[in-house]
């Protein structure tokens, strides 16, 4: 079975994405994206499938993949089961990566540990509890923490005991150049989709006509172009409609809509209620939690 290509969006003002998700999800299912990604499991027992690997997983389990390597982590529950905060999961891209090599050669000793995860690596039990304990506190840390909490988990896990998964012959099922091309055309979008975006000009970029364009993208992320551009504009929207005091309208068009009649429509679709709404609630959740803190 051909794997699913995740669309990974991190905030636009972190360099790295750390979150939780239950089971089932939408991103639980055999898939590859172009980042790497640490996985610990927190509940459940099941099978878990890394390239060719097939093998058993339970609470605590860590691993480490490369870009674009096919995986899937699948509990064996009863029909109509599920399960909350399943996963943690902490995914960041390779350019990034090369940056921070860049910047300090000292964390050039974690290019081993990248070079391996291209065939999927698990890690041992103290491994797993300073992943889980380090993991928890990057989704509740303040900007500057998380970092920190990221360069000393990398670090560590570097030098940690680990096993490699997938078969040393193993060869992705993947389309090298399609992968290549999708991956150059989702980059394009994510530095242009406040802007006037086209997808005539994207398929060009792409060397392919509009039709075959709009049935190669749509394969590949399981979206039209409008919807996919609209997906990054509304999350950016969301943003900004949390952590800024601009007006809806200003937001509207920063995000790259041109009419806000429009705008209010997809929000309201995609998350049933109105912009406006949408920062109400936050602010209130955001009130009880400080004041959850203060009692606290």
């Amino acid at each position: 079975m051909r794997p699913d290509l995740e669309l990974i969006q991190k905030v636009q003002y972190q360099s790295f994405r750390v979150w939780s998700h239950g089971y089932p999800h939408q991103v639980a299912k055999w898939h590859y994206h172009p980042e790497y990604e640490l996985h610990y499991l927190r509940a459940t027992r099941g099978k878990m499938f890394v390239g060719d690997y097939i093998g058993d997983c339970g609470p605590g389990n860590l691993v480490f993949t490369g870009p674009n390597i096919p995986h899937n982590w699948v509990s064996e529950l009863a029909p109509g089961v599920s399960v909350e905060d399943r996963d943690l999961v902490l995914q960041f891209g390779a350019e990034f990566m090369q940056d921070c090599m860049a910047l300090f050669p000292e964390f050039g000793q974690v290019q081993n540990l990248l070079d391996e995860a291209r065939l999927g690596v698990q890690f041992g039990k103290e491994a797993e509890e300073r992943a889980h304990e380090a993991l928890s506190a990057m989704i509740s840390a303040s900007d500057a923490r998380r970092v920190i909490l990221f360069l000393d988990l990398l670090d560590y896990l570097s030098h940690a005991p680990r096993v490699r998964l997938a078969s040393p012959s193993y060869d992705p099922s993947i389309d090298q150049r399609r992968n290549a091309v999708i991956n150059q055309v989702l980059a394009y979008i994510l530095e242009n989709y406040t802007a006037d975006l086209r997808e005539a000009d994207v398929a060009e970029l792409a060397r392919m006509a509009g039709a075959a364009f709009s049935r190669f993208f749509r394969k590949n992320t399981g979206l039209t172009f409008v919807q996919y551009v609209n997906h990054l504009r509304l999350n950016r929207a969301c943003e900004l409609l949390m952590n800024t005091e601009l007006s809806v309208t200003d937001i509207c068009y920063r995000v790259g809509f041109n009419n806000v009649s429009h705008f209010n429509h997809q929000f309201l679709q995609k998350k049933q209620m109105s912009p406006s709404k949408f920062r109400a609630f936050h602010l209130t959740q955001a009130g009880g939690a400080s004041t959850q803190s203060a009692v606290q």
